[in-house]
């Protein structure tokens, strides 16, 4: 607003004093003071409103109204109640520094002013905010992103002075203002994607309000405006089940409680979900190609194709998944099932969009780190190629990569919200492999590991390859491909080992576990020194991350070296 626009407000009691070439100046905001150097409370176009306590005598009119005019304040108001008249020092300063200056009159409070110039300059930042977000639409539908949902989000700390963040529907952080202060608490962050999740649930319109730890977040979904465009153009968006796409949609949190905002404000806020929605629709297609590499493999992988075939198509995921590696990582496998009450529903693509959303670490924010994963998804199940960096053959056997109990953890509060009475959500994840023969084994492994974790209740279950023991391996259902894996899994590290060092690990094991765990009668059967044989053990067990001395690991090796 201008400072002409006070003055002819009546209501105000201003009275011009000096200034009057400085009226179209703007006003960006107010500020009560009696201190005699305001300058760090400054940022510029303020008007200032003073009780000239800060005035002793003349002497301390000049370096007060010149720290205002260095701070590029809009205008100085003084009131008239503490001295009557403005004093002609004052006049004369600012007319020195070409500082406006108002009188207030006695029966005019300063909360008065105050609240009218906060009115009119919301408002207006409103509005050009408004409009600065549908030019943003409008380039970003027709051109290259700009800048992705932390410009629009800084646009609303800046202009409008609300916190707000973009959250995964598992409660990972996506976006948030740069001016949104501390990060939000991973458990702050679950607890409002629950909380939304639930509230979708029940087929409440948005914002959701929620109060968590004492605050009041405002919840908005942000929904695919490329799904919604799809459905429509197929004649199918008023009878689309909010199933489909509830654990698929993020949402914008605003540290603000909704219910009392003015339609302006609540048409500004969805105009902003809408534009984080084209963001999130340029993101899903730039996934194609993942899912295409994904698709390919996993169709190699279970129709029996060459190891050499797999391991080719490998090759060229690698650098797509991770650019710039430079080697071929080891892989994971996970799968994933979404299952509804009723079979209704297919629960492949929302376990594709869970998969690319959760396999993720869920300290890491932004969008990128969800591109580093590869889904395919067919019927209700999905399939993730999780790739890993490359780890050296002699590293110690600890465990690498995602394990199901860790991701379980991040998110089964929040998306237990979403599947809540009829929804289920079970995960397996299998052990890291290094070879393209070693990855039909890891898919089944990851198979049967989520059908452990169906068994389980609960509405979102996983398990990982460590719950396939030994004795369940046994059991006549257990597929051919989850016991090779099993093999694979102990006795790769230690062929590998003896491949580079000719270091006999293997025959090792074989004599050590026939001659019971006795040293002595180990060491005279291969003839080997005690403290030979000792430093062979200890290299099996580091690489492997077993103990000898452990019955269930000698069984494990046992069967392990009988299957292999």
């Amino acid at each position: 607003m201008r400072l002409r626009a006070l003055l002819d407000t009546d209501a105000l009691g201003l009275r011009l004093l000096g200034g009057e070439d400085e009226l179209d100046r703007t006003v960006r905001g107010v500020m009560t003071t009696d201190l005699r150097d305001p300058s760090r409370y400054l940022t510029g176009g303020e008007l200032v409103l003073t009780g000239l306590a800060w005035r002793h005598d003349a002497s301390d009119t000049e370096p007060f109204v010149r720290i205002l005019a260095s701070a590029g304040v809009a205008a100085l108001a003084a009131g008239e109640a503490e001295l009557g008249d403005i004093p002609d020092d004052i006049v004369e300063a600012c007319a020195r520094h070409r500082l406006p200056l108002f009188a207030v009159n006695e029966r005019v409070a300063f909360a008065t002013i105050t609240e009218h110039v906060v009115r009119q300059v919301s408002g207006e930042r409103a509005g050009d905010l408004a409009a600065v977000v549908d030019r943003h639409r409008r380039l970003m539908t027709s051109g290259p992103a700009g800048g992705g949902p932390d410009v629009v989000l800084d646009l609303l700390g800046s202009d409008l002075d609300l916190r707000a963040w973009v959250l995964s529907p598992a409660g990972r952080p996506i976006a948030g203002s740069s001016a949104a202060g501390p990060a939000l608490s991973t458990e702050v962050c679950a607890r409002l994607a629950g909380e939304h999740l639930a509230a979708a649930r029940t087929g409440r319109r948005g914002p959701h309000r929620v109060l968590v730890d004492g605050v009041t977040y405002s919840l908005f979904p942000i929904r695919s405006s490329g799904r919604a465009s799809a459905s429509a153009s197929a004649g199918t968006a008023a009878s689309r089940d909010v199933r489909e796409t509830i654990l698929s949609d993020w949402l914008l949190a605003v540290e603000a409680d909704a219910g009392d905002w003015p339609e302006e404000r609540l048409d500004l806020l969805q105009g902003v979900t809408q534009l984080i929605a084209v963001e999130r629709d340029r993101r899903d297609a730039a996934r194609t190609v993942r899912r295409r590499l994904a698709q390919e493999v996993l169709e190699l992988v279970q129709t029996g194709a060459a190891p050499a075939e797999i391991a080719a198509r490998l090759r060229v995921a690698a650098p797509v998944l991770l650019p710039g590696l430079g080697a071929a990582p080891h892989w994971q496998v996970v799968v994933a099932r979404v299952e509804w009450d009723g079979g209704e529903i297919e629960g492949g693509p929302v376990a594709q969009s869970l998969l690319e959303e959760i396999l993720v670490d869920p300290l890491s924010a932004g969008p990128e780190p969800s591109d580093r994963i590869a889904v395919a998804h067919t019927g209700d199940e999905a399939i993730a190629l999780v790739p890993l960096p490359a780890v050296s053959s002699e590293h110690d056997g600890s465990e690498t990569g995602l394990l199901a109990d860790s991701l379980l953890e991040s998110v089964r509060a929040p998306l237990s919200a979403g599947l809540d009475g009829d929804g289920r959500l079970t995960l397996g994840v299998s052990a890291s492999v290094h070879s393209a023969e070693g990855l039909r084994g890891a898919l089944e492994e990851a198979r049967h590991a989520r059908r452990v974790a169906a068994a389980r209740p609960g509405r979102v279950c996983a398990a990982g390859h460590q719950e396939l023991a030994s004795h369940v391996l046994l059991l006549p259902f257990v597929p051919d491909d989850v016991r090779r894996a099993f093999t694979a899994r102990l006795l790769d590290p230690l062929r590998d080992y003896d491949r580079r060092h000719r270091a006999e690990l293997i025959p090792t094991l074989e004599a050590f576990l026939d001659c019971d765990g006795s040293w002595t009668r180990c060491a005279a059967r291969l003839h080997l020194h005690v403290n030979t044989l000792r430093y062979r053990v200890g290299r099996i067990e580091q690489l492997t991350s077993r103990d000898l001395s452990r019955l269930e690991d000698k069984l494990d090796f046992f069967l392990a070296l009988r299957m292999s």
